[in-house]
């Protein structure tokens, strides 16, 4: 039976700082790894066939960090697609997000969004950054903007899907690196149905070698759906 890949992988890249601590560096030198990986993975997802690659890279609750730390995550965008923007292309790797980002300096901003145009008809993997973004907030915001309509008196599943920051599909596997076992307020409309898989390296240590471990374990689930076994 050949392996089967997900359309859809959502990773909670967790353990940067503690990485970085285990090594003697700031935590920023964790950050700065975490970024790197996320061009591994996304590049053996694409050439795995994975459709869409949801990764958590700063939520509605790292606000409370320090401001050096926060100042630093604000830079990584700008130093990520800069070194990797044109080999995204190359590999016909689409640039997406999902959340506020009009919180951001303008240059994070404006970054993010460059690489959003200069991907925008690659149609290979959609990576997708989630960015000021948070499950909850999500939810609210969909049912804030269906309930603008005067017309509607009752919200229904399809009307939330229909208007979520999120343009992929539902989350086939969800996946949570550094051994933290919690979904922390992400997607959580979206995995409503996924396969959960808890990892314990820290994210600058999760390698293809790792990723297929996942794949593994997803190919030996059982998805039922609330349904019966077969």
């Amino acid at each position: 039976m050949s392996k089967i890949y997900p359309k859809h992988i959502a990773i909670i890249m967790d353990g940067n700082g503690r990485w970085a601590k285990k090594k003697g560096k700031p935590r920023t030198a964790g950050h700065l790894a975490g970024s790197e990986n996320i061009r591994t993975i996304a590049l053996y997802a694409n050439q795995h066939g994975v459709e869409s690659l949801t990764l958590y890279a700063f939520s509605t609750e790292n606000w409370a960090r320090p401001d050096e730390e926060k100042n630093y995550l604000f830079q990584l965008p700008s130093l990520f697609f800069k070194k990797y923007i044109d080999e995204l292309k190359r590999e016909n790797i689409r640039v997406t997000y999902i959340g506020e980002i009009e919180r951001f300096p303008k240059q994070t901003r404006n970054v993010i969004l460059d690489a959003v145009k200069q991907t925008s008809m690659n149609t290979g993997l959609n990576l997708c950054l989630a960015v000021n973004y948070g499950g909850r907030r999500e939810i609210v915001c969909a049912v804030n903007e269906i309930l603008k309509d005067p017309e509607i008196h009752e919200v229904t599943e399809d009307m939330i899907s229909d208007h979520l920051m999120s343009e992929t599909s539902e989350v086939d596997l969800l996946i949570r690196t550094s051994g933290e076992v919690r979904v922390s307020n992400f997607l959580l409309w979206q995995i409503a149905y996924a396969e959960m898989v808890f990892v314990n390296c820290a994210w600058p240590d999760f390698d293809p070698e790792e990723f297929e471990k996942c794949i593994d374990e997803f190919n030996h689930r059982n998805r039922r759906f609330g349904g019966l076994s077969q």
